[in-house]
C-alpha cells in the first residue's frame, strides 16, 4: 500500500527500505548465586552469525570461567529461532556423611525411645535381658566423610557441609577399643549390652533376693534383678535397669534404664527411671518415667509423671481406674475409668513438657551465638584469602571455620528434632475407654477445665480454636463446658 501510494505521488523517484541485514545477538543471564549462566540468542538474518569465539568472549566479559559446556556453545552457534540455552553450570558440592555407629550384637537393648508419627512411644516389653561374653565385638564406628567443595560458574568455591565426626561417647562402661581396630568396641566383661547415643554399654547383671535391712541399700553400676520385694526405707540406685518380681513397699528405686515391677508400687514408694516404668498397680506413691508409664490395673491417690504416655488398665480394660492424685504426661493419658465419686479431685495434665521447652530456648540462644562466630570466622578466611597470609593464619582459620560449621549443624539438627517433638504436643489427648466419674480437673497446656458431670467413653482434646472437646464415636466432637 505504501509503495503504490508513493509511486502515484512521485513516479520519477522511488526509494524504500524493504529489508534489513541483522547480525546474531547474544545476551547472557547470570543466576544470582552464580550457579548457572544462560544465553538468550537471536539468530542472524543476513548478517554475521555467532561463532564460539564470540560466545567465549561474552563469557569472559561476564567472568564466567567454570562449568562451560562446549556442546551448548556449538548449539548456540547453530540456532535458527530465538532460543535460550544453558551455557555453564556450577559443580554442586558433595556434602559429607556423619559418623555412623553399627551395632554388632543383635540382642542389645536399645534405650533410645522410638517415637512414631503420632509422637507416641512403643511401651511393649523388650524380652529377656541378653548377655555377651568378654571380647565380643559389640559396635563398629564408621568415621565421617568430610565432603568435597563445589564451584560456581565464576570459579568460586561452594563449601560442602562436612560430616559430623562424632566420637564414641565418653566413659562407656564394660567396653574398650579393639586392639586390631580402634573403631571397634569389644566387651571387657560378661554382661548385658545396652545401646546408648554414640556408643554401647555392657553392664553386669546383679541378682539378689529381698531388698531389706539384712541386704542393705543397693548402689550399682549396672542392672539389678530383685527376686522378691523392696521393703520400706530401702533404696536401689543403678545405672542400668531394675527388675523386681515382687512389690515395692515404701522403698525407693532409681534407674538409668527401665524399671519393671511385677507386683505393686505402694505405701509412699518413690520410683524414677530414665526409661519406661511398668507395674501391676500403684497406690499412694510417686512414679516418674522418662518415656512411658504402664500400669496393668489401677493407680490410686498417686503422683504419676511420664514424658510421653501414661497407660492405666492395660491388663484390666473393664475395671482399670485412675483415681485421685495427679497424672502428667506430654502426649497421652489412657485409662478405662477416670476418677470416682468416693475420692477427692483427680487431676490429669497433658500437652506440656517443660524440659523440652527449656532445652529449645537454650538451643535458640546457642545457635545465634554460633552463627555469629561462624560469620566472623568466614570474614577472617575471606580477608586472609584475598589480602594475603603473611603470618600463616589461614589454615588455622579454616580449621576453626570447619569446626564451627560442624557444631552449628549439630545444634540446628537438635533444634529441628525438638521442634518436631514440640509440634506433636498439639495432638495430646486423654482417652477414657469406659467413663468419667467424680471430680476431675483436665489440664491441656495452659487450659484448665473442671468436669461438671459424668461422661461415657471418649477422647478429650483441644480443637483448633483452643476449646476442650470430647469425641465419642461417630459425629462431631462436643465442646466441654
Amino acid at each position: 500500500t505504501t509503495l503504490v501510494g508513493r509511486y502515484n505521488a512521485k513516479p520519477d523517484l522511488l526509494e524504500m527500505q524493504v529489508g534489513e541485514r541483522q547480525d546474531a545477538r547474544l545476551t547472557l543471564e547470570l543466576a544470582a548465586d552464580a550457579s548457572c549462566a544462560w544465553a538468550q540468542l537471536t539468530p542472524a538474518r543476513g548478517g554475521k552469525a555467532l561463532s564460539t569465539d564470540d560466545i567465549s568472549q561474552a563469557l569472559q566479559q561476564a567472568r564466567v570461567v567454570f562449568g562451560i559446556d562446549p556442546q551448548a556453545m556449538q548449539q548456540a552457534c547453530a540456532v535458527q529461532t530465538p532460543t535460550r540455552i544453558l551455557l555453564a553450570s556450577a559443580q554442586a558440592p558433595v556434602h559429607g556423611v556423619d559418623a555412623q555407629f553399627q551395632l554388632l550384637v543383635n540382642l542389645a537393648r536399645d534405650r533410645a525411645p522410638k517415637v512414631d508419627a503420632r509422637g507416641l512411644i512403643d511401651f511393649r516389653e523388650h524380652g529377656d535381658i541378653p548377655t555377651v561374653d568378654v571380647g565380643t565385638p559389640v559396635m563398629r564406628r564408621i568415621p565421617a566423610r568430610p565432603g568435597v567443595d563445589g564451584r560456581n560458574v565464576l570459579g568460586e568455591p561452594i563449601p560442602a557441609t562436612p560430616g559430623l565426626d562424632h566420637p564414641y561417647a565418653p566413659k562407656l562402661a564394660g567396653v574398650a577399643p579393639s586392639s586390631q581396630d580402634a573403631n571397634v568396641l569389644v566387651a571387657t566383661l560378661k554382661g548385658c549390652p545396652a545401646s546408648v547415643e554414640h556408643g554401647v554399654l555392657v553392664e553386669q547383671l546383679l541378682s539378689v533376693g529381698n531388698v531389706d535391712m539384712d541386704l542393705g541399700n543397693i548402689s550399682y553400676d549396672g542392672s539389678v534383678r530383685i527376686e522378691g520385694d523392696v521393703l520400706a526405707g530401702m533404696k536401689v540406685h543403678v545405672s542400668g535397669d531394675i527388675t523386681v518380681t515382687g512389690t515395692v513397699e515404701g522403698g525407693e528405686l532409681e534407674a538409668g534404664g527401665f524399671i519393671a515391677v511385677g507386683g505393686g508400687i505402694l505405701a509412699h514408694a518413690r520410683v524414677k527411671a530414665a526409661g519406661a516404668v511398668s507395674a501391676r498397680f500403684v497406690e499412694n506413691s510417686q512414679v516418674y518415667a522418662g518415656t512411658v508409664l504402664t500400669i496393668e490395673d489401677m493407680a490410686l491417690q498417686s503422683e504419676l509423671q511420664a514424658l510421653n504416655q501414661i497407660l492405666v488398665g492395660e491388663k484390666a480394660p473393664q475395671r482399670g481406674r485412675l483415681v485421685g492424685g495427679s497424672a502428667r504426661s506430654m502426649m497421652q493419658i489412657r485409662t478405662p475409668w477416670l476418677g470416682t465419686d468416693a475420692s477427692g479431685i483427680t487431676t490429669v495434665q497433658v500437652g506440656v513438657n517443660p524440659e523440652l521447652e527449656e532445652r529449645h530456648r537454650a538451643l535458640e540462644t546457642l545457635i545465634k551465638q554460633q552463627d555469629a562466630e561462624l560469620d566472623n570466622l568466614g570474614k577472617v578466611v575471606k580477608h586472609l584469602t584475598q589480602q594475603g597470609d603473611p603470618k600463616g593464619l589461614l589454615e588455622r582459620a579454616r580449621t576453626s571455620w570447619r569446626h564451627a560449621t560442624q557444631k552449628l549443624a549439630r545444634l540446628v539438627e537438635e533444634r529441628t528434632e525438638l521442634q518436631e517433638r514440640l509440634a506433636l504436643i498439639k495432638g495430646a489427648r486423654v482417652e477414657v475407654t469406659q467413663g468419667v466419674t467424680g471430680v476431675v480437673d483436665l489440664v491441656f497446656g495452659k487450659h484448665v477445665r473442671r468436669l461438671q458431670r459424668n461422661y461415657d467413653a471418649g477422647v478429650f482434646s483441644l480443637n483448633e480454636a483452643g476449646q476442650l472437646v470430647i469425641s465419642q464415636g461417630i459425629g462431631e466432637p462436643t465442646v466441654v463446658h
